[in-house]
């Protein structure tokens, strides 16, 4: 399978009033031709900033790259200019934003937002976009789109916004989508129906798509391999079958075991003590030592290496070590019943 994208030992930070924040600790993932790739973990791991990066959305200063590279078919995009990051943007990597209503200009109807970069990367006429944004409005699900095309972002409903935003970012047929938390502001059937339709959309357009988002629920039908990141860090990584059903890093055990489950509806949810660390001075070693319940000594003072579980799984954590104590995965972190699709 042709690698599109490959990061290598990527790190971000901000200049704040109160110090440097370490937003992004040398992250290393990379992404194939046609898969779907997810990014979890809870506010503030890094995620977000990870994907912003990878189109050099960073507003700079005070953010900057720190080190690293991200290599998108050979080319490293870190030392790209604004002017030559325009022409990579909705035509080769395109992104769907958390907040369709905020990412969405006001003032301009749908059918002249989606034909934007049509004209601009495409170079085509103002009538030829018009009519191709009614195909992609149609392809996206949306009803009537003659009369839609022509209307304004507040005359959609929530979902529609998020389907206008899909039908924006797949204009130019890019080769990378990144979908940042494309269903955290819908209803749990409206959720459903964006995964499902970024799903048929992969099939029919070769897309590959990288999903940012917390909710693991939305990772197990919509994503082939998983990126759990934690503190700025990558503390797992593994096709998501390995996630779901072989986890390794007590972060993962946790976010698992806050994870509704349809065969136990009468059991409590749970939670993760403490709150994530702060990242103008993250901990020297581990950055969940804090909130793990196995954390042991050298957990406080060394960052784990990675340790390969298979071919295709792999961890940070000192668990691993065969001199440390034996762990069982708690129950709670336990998938049952669940069918993935990877």
């Amino acid at each position: 399978m042709k690698k599109l994208l490959e990061v290598n030992d990527l790190s971000v930070s901000f200049d704040t009033y109160g110090g440097e924040v370490q937003a992004v600790r040398g992250v290393s993932f990379e992404l194939n031709e046609k898969e779907t790739l997810a990014i979890v973990g809870e506010s503030g791991s890094g995620k977000s900033v990870t994907a912003q990066s990878l189109m050099q959305l960073i507003p700079m200063p005070p953010g900057k790259f720190v080190g690293g590279s991200i290599m998108f078919e050979g080319e490293d995009l870190t030392g790209k200019s604004e002017k030559q990051m325009q022409r990579i943007r909705g035509k080769e990597i395109s992104m769907i934003f958390q907040d369709p209503m905020t990412s969405l200009n006001p003032t301009m109807t749908i059918g002249n937002q989606i034909g934007e970069g049509l004209i601009k990367h495409q170079n085509l006429s103002k009538k030829e976009a018009h009519n191709r944004a009614i195909e992609l409005l149609e392809l996206v699900g949306i009803p009537n789109p003659e009369a839609r095309v022509k209307q304004y972002p507040h005359q959609f409903s929530g979902g529609m916004r998020q389907r206008a935003m899909i039908a924006i970012a797949l204009a130019c047929n890019p080769k990378v989508l990144i979908a940042d938390e494309p269903t955290t502001a819908l209803d749990v059937t409206i959720q459903a129906q964006i995964m499902d339709l970024m799903r048929d959309l992969q099939d029919k357009t070769n897309t590959a798509i990288i999903l940012i988002t917390h909710d693991l629920g939305v990772v197990a039908n919509a994503a082939s391999r998983v990126v759990v990141m934690y503190g700025g860090k990558i503390v797992e990584t593994g096709k998501v079958d390995e996630i779901f059903y072989n986890p390794k890093h007590p972060y993962t055990w946790g976010l698992l075991g806050s994870m509704p489950k349809i065969e136990n509806k009468d059991e409590e949810l749970q939670s993760i003590p403490g709150s994530p660390p702060d990242l103008s001075d993250p901990p020297k070693g581990c950055p969940f030592v804090s909130r793990c319940p196995y954390a042991m000594e050298v957990c406080k003072n060394h960052m784990p290496e990675y340790t390969d579980v298979s071919n295709t799984q792999k961890t940070a954590c000192w668990l691993t070590d065969e001199r440390a104590p034996k762990v069982e995965i708690p129950k709670s972190a336990v998938v049952g019943g669940a069918k993935i699709h990877g």
